[in-house]
């Protein structure tokens, strides 16, 4: 096993098995060619399962054939070695295709809410924010207590959001049983769906990398590729609905399934945003 100095191209030929032909520029993550021809992209964490977190969460995304995701070459505790994705442009075929392949992802399930893919652990990530797989039976329950109330909690520990403003995402916690529209099954989610998450690739034409795997609600992905602006966002819609039409109501739920990961970036980069989660809580509480 390599120790915590080991070189990038060190660890990457221990764990692929295939020399190193171009060791690519400095720093990680970053792009290697191999001896075999194939090139790869190496990645390095020190947080404590984070590597293995996400091969699971590659490898249970794949395991739906559905929507492309780069296979998982090798990991380590510090070293997860992936394949690298030629990326190419948006187009409204491609987009639609990709709406279609991530309803069949969801509706190839999750044992429960809060589940973590197989053989990941309990305490994953999102980008760099702890993601605890804690497991529920109804989806309110436990988005509440395990993916709103957590990050509320350090963000007016942090001083970022004030006890008062909490108030209104808690109100939308104690409502989420009305708010959130028909009961549905768990959904296999990427879970980090936002924009960068995504890939425009030449064949196939999307994939889908970085993910935060677990079981969810699946109005929860869709949610995310709006928050930060997905390229056109209306034909994945459009080839979502043609496969899996969604319940009514969804376009009023978006800000409800966005306060989680607006709740995390509060946690991560500050007051920002601190205002928009109180935005987004308010239009839960009183769609228009």
């Amino acid at each position: 096993m390599g120790g915590a100095g080991e070189r990038a191209e060190a660890a990457v030929a221990r764990l692929t098995g295939v020399a190193v032909a171009d060791p690519g520029g400095a720093g990680v993550p970053r792009t290697m060619a191999l001896a075999d021809g194939t090139t790869v992209v190496v990645k390095h964490a020190d947080a404590p399962g984070a590597t293995r977190a996400e091969a699971a969460g590659l490898r249970w995304l794949a395991a739906a054939d559905t929507v492309a995701v780069p296979r998982v070459r090798g990991r380590d505790a510090s070293w997860l070695v992936i394949d690298h994705v030629a990326t190419g442009r948006p187009e409204a075929g491609a987009a639609a295709a990709f709406g279609r392949g991530l309803a069949a992802l969801h509706r190839a399930g999750a044992p429960a809410f809060g589940a973590p893919p197989p053989g990941g652990p309990e305490h994953a990530y999102v980008g760099d924010a702890p993601l605890r797989n804690a497991t529920g039976r109804d989806w309110p329950g436990w988005y509440a207590e395990h993916r709103v109330l957590p990050y509320l909690r350090s963000a007016v520990d942090a001083g970022t959001l004030r006890r008062r403003e909490a108030a209104v995402v808690e109100r939308v916690c104690e409502r989420l049983p009305e708010l959130a529209g028909p009961a549905e099954p768990p959904a296999r989610l990427h879970g980090d769906l936002w924009n960068g998450n995504v890939l425009w690739g030449v064949e196939p034409a999307v994939w889908l990398i970085d993910p935060a795997a677990h079981g969810g609600h699946r109005e929860t992905d869709l949610a995310m590729l709006d928050l930060f602006g997905c390229p056109l966002l209306g034909e994945v819609l459009r080839g979502y609905d043609e496969a899996a039409p969604l319940a009514p109501g969804r376009a009023e739920r978006v800000p409800l399934h966005q306060l989680f990961p607006l709740l995390v970036h509060t946690v991560l980069f500050g007051r920002a945003y601190a205002e928009r989660t109180l935005a987004a809580a308010r239009a839960a509480l009183e769609p228009a």
